[in-house]
């Protein structure tokens, strides 16, 4: 006899963080205690496990979360799966590209889209689908209905962070500890202030204290963190500094990890913006870090090409913050960003003399292809052309530019087409 239910999330590496959270969000409802979550690591072994799911429940729901850059992946994947599964599964797709994408996401296949937040959103849709109602009723979601045509039934409010667990912990599943979501600037080639709209919130300390106490229950020693800009944490604005929150924060966490703990700030996978780079700011990192690094967004070294981007920092922030950093004795990676759409030459010029000058500081430089993203200002540009003074500097300065720039640049090709003209 077939078991009721079942939820089935393809944990890709790069989606991981997504699905600790979903899943997190529904071990806070006694609702689904006893539901089964199959997380599935990868493509391959989904298909091949599919079946043999579908064969032991009655109803198996599915969720992807991903990114533009995995478009063309998920679309052979959702393809392989209304193959050999048909509708016998239910298939929700969440992430950064169907929220900003959704009608060609659902265009590959999905039953459902979530736009935005899901922790609210998911247990809604798996108890609509347990109680044989209609999850499309749910305000969240899109879907097409059935006439094809798209359907989007608005947004929830922005939740409060403090309800929920980025962690799924009754799976053994951490990472990152997210303590802000949003981003205050809406950076023309970024999507975080559109997939989080109306600013930025933060996980109250005494939450993450809890986490980090969770954490190190589990022998988990050391702390990352997700936000848009680590240094603005307890932000009210998400603009204004607000150091009396940040130390706060970082002094809770070595009290909870002790010695043996490892916290990690302003370093990979968040970053900092330079205009937050002082010595107050450096001597907190100093203090109650264990970083030997910051990351810092500087992504042009011409001011016109800053303001276009409404990046809201200038050139001599970014020289001064690598500055301070290195003195303080830490190491500096600097992010770049190359072909941003409507650089000039000197555009180029600029940018490729603000590298070197880094460079010859003792800084590295972190280089990225502008890839268009949906819902962002430059959704419909094309990738700019990367000049050959800045493809010369990697061979002059051996080891101090890295990244995967290069690979981008056929990316963000496939991304410009499919976003101006629809085509995969």
């Amino acid at each position: 006899m077939k078991k009721r239910m079942a939820l089935v999330f393809l944990y890709l590496k790069e989606n991981r963080g997504s699905f600790n959270a979903l899943a997190g969000a529904l071990e806070s409802f006694d609702y689904f205690a006893d539901l089964p979550v199959f997380f599935i690591e990868k493509k391959s072994d989904l298909v091949t496990r599919l079946p043999e799911i579908i064969g032991n429940y009655e109803k198996v729901i599915l969720g992807i979360s991903f990114a533009t850059t995995q478009l063309w992946d998920i679309s052979q994947l959702m393809t392989l799966i209304r193959e050999i599964c048909g509708r016998d599964v239910f298939c929700i797709a969440g992430g950064p590209h169907p929220t900003g994408d959704p009608g060609g996401t659902l265009a590959l296949g999905f039953d459902l889209v979530v736009r935005g937040e899901g922790e609210e959103v998911l247990p809604d849709i798996l108890q609509a689908i347990d109680r044989d109602q209609n999850p499309r009723r749910l305000q969240g979601v899109a879907f097409l209905n059935e006439q094809g045509k798209y359907v989007f039934n608005g947004r929830r409010p922005p939740l409060d962070l403090d309800k929920y667990s980025p962690f799924a912990a009754q799976h053994d599943h951490f990472g990152p500890l997210e303590i802000t979501r949003g981003c205050s600037f809406a950076c023309c080639f970024c999507q975080t202030a559109h997939i989080f709209p109306g600013g930025v919130r933060h996980r109250s300390i005494g939450k993450i204290l809890e986490l980090a106490r969770l954490m190190k229950s589990k022998n988990l020693y050391d702390i990352r963190f997700i936000t848009s800009n680590s240094f603005a944490y307890g932000s009210p604005d998400g603009k204004e500094m607000n150091l009396a929150a940040l130390t706060e924060l970082l002094e809770g966490l070595r009290g909870v990890m002790g010695s043996e703990g490892r916290i990690f700030i302003g370093s990979f996978p968040s970053e900092i913006r330079p205009e937050y780079i002082s010595r107050e700011t450096l001597d907190i990192v100093l203090k109650y870090a264990d970083n030997d690094n910051l990351v810092i967004g500087a992504q042009s070294g011409s001011q016109r090409m800053l303001n276009l981007c409404h990046r809201g920092h200038t050139v001599e922030d970014t020289l001064r913050g690598v500055h301070l950093t290195l003195e303080a004795g830490l190491k500096a990676n600097v992010d770049f960003i190359f072909g941003l759409p409507g650089e000039t030459l000197q555009d180029i010029e600029k940018t490729a003399d603000l590298m070197q000058q880094l460079i010859a500081l003792g800084a590295r430089v972190h280089a990225h292809t502008f890839m268009p993203l949906p819902q962002t200002v430059f959704a419909g540009q094309e990738p700019g052309c990367i000049g050959k003074s800045i493809q010369a500097i990697g061979g002059k300065w051996p080891g101090m530019v890295y990244g995967n720039w290069k690979e981008q640049r056929e990316m963000a090709q496939k991304i410009s087409r499919y976003l101006r003209e629809g085509i995969l």
